[in-house]
């Protein structure tokens, strides 16, 4: 069994022990050493013989004088130390014991524990915040933690539970293994596909610098391969789709691959909601620095407009958000992961740019402002 060791209050108290004992053993040796030849010299100076009574007296009189100050003066500072030593420790421990019951309830789960301020100078008071601080943090990523298992869940659910419904169907022969069954079976199949690739993605993007591999690129070839991928499936389903790019337009210091998903799935979304006879535009044209400290440079803004149904203010917000959907028309059964506008704004951050939405109730508009290179 370890031997317990001493307390807070009890090293401070030993500590201002050692430094009274160092001060009254200096005070001593110095008056015992120094204080008598002194004191002789200036009796011998008042005309006191060596050898008289008086000078006995007197030496007697000077060492009870120099004991009883010293000795008094010990017992004060050492009532003084304790006093002060048994304050100052309180309040050390009642700081200490809170941070630590505080970082072992984090520990335990619950961050929703928070360190009172100390009031013991700036330290402790840096403490404190930081802490908190750090467990308001922890929170935050345990809060959205369990929503992202949440809506794992639910989005995986749906798909599976089609899948499951139709293969107890076929083997109970209700339904039969047609070409209806294999295209909903196929559908539900690419929805589990595409999820999987876009939370891959998303986990991703939200590593940063580290996913981008940039180099110098034109913003003119990003549009148009971006129009290009997507021109199919706007025919389908017959929405046109525009392209304007400025010929001026200065080159990008960009990661081709991760701006071209970047736009694939804003003009995705686009579609998706955007009725058949609406338009969707594409822009790309050259702006003024956002950055105030470099307010000479040169930017390029990237603009999809659509007609569709538009985002209400209030949600508007949200629409970065993981899994978030403003509306009933905004559902899981038009095909969306939920990811996509979440990878766009993560990519996007990591070129060092904003994303932005704007909608004036009917279409809406994302709009990219990316550094020029």
């Amino acid at each position: 069994m370890s031997r317990q060791r001493p307390g807070l209050g009890a090293r401070l108290l030993f500590a201002q022990a050692l430094v009274l004992a160092a001060a009254a053993g200096t005070t001593g040796v110095v008056a015992a050493v120094v204080g008598p030849p002194l004191f002789r010299e200036h009796l011998h100076r008042a005309g006191v013989s060596g050898d008289s009574a008086q000078q006995m007296h007197a030496e007697q009189a000077y060492v009870y004088a120099t004991v009883i100050s010293v000795g008094v003066a010990v017992c004060v500072a050492a009532l003084a130390a304790l006093v002060v030593t048994w304050y100052v420790s309180r309040r050390l421990q009642r700081s200490v014991t809170d941070v630590a019951t505080a970082a072992t309830a984090i520990a335990d789960g619950r961050y929703d524990s928070r360190v009172p301020p100390a009031h013991l100078g700036d330290e402790f008071d840096v403490l404190a915040r930081s802490f908190n601080e750090m467990a308001g943090r922890l929170q935050a990523v345990d809060t959205s933690r369990r929503r992202l298992f949440g809506d794992l869940a639910h989005e995986i659910r749906t798909p599976v539970s089609v899948l499951e419904a139709y293969v107890e169907a076929v083997e109970d022969g209700v339904r039969t293994l047609d070409a209806e069954t294999v295209a909903v079976l196929r559908q539900q199949t690419r929805r589990l596909v595409r999820f999987s690739d876009d939370a891959a993605a998303l986990a991703q993007a939200e590593e940063g610098r580290a996913t981008v591999e940039p180099t110098q690129v034109s913003a003119a070839e990003l549009v148009a391969a971006a129009v290009a991928a997507a021109a199919d499936r706007f025919d389908a389903k017959g929405v046109a789709l525009h392209a304007a790019v400025d010929p001026a337009l200065p080159q990008l210091w960009a990661d081709p691959d991760r701006l071209g998903q970047v736009l694939g799935n804003l003009l995705d979304n686009a579609l998706r909601h955007t009725p058949p006879g609406g338009r969707v535009d594409i822009t790309a044209s050259a702006t003024g620095s956002t950055n105030p400290m470099m307010p000479h440079t040169s930017a390029v803004t990237l603009t999809v407009t659509d007609t569709g149904e538009g985002i209400a203010a209030e949600h508007r917000a949200h629409v970065f958000e993981r899994f978030y959907r403003a509306d009933t028309a905004r559902d899981r059964d038009r095909g969306g992961s939920g990811l996509g506008l979440s990878i766009a704004k993560a990519f996007v951050e990591a070129h060092h740019g904003r994303i932005s939405v704007s909608s004036s109730g009917t279409g809406t508009a994302f709009t990219i402002t990316l550094p020029a290179g």
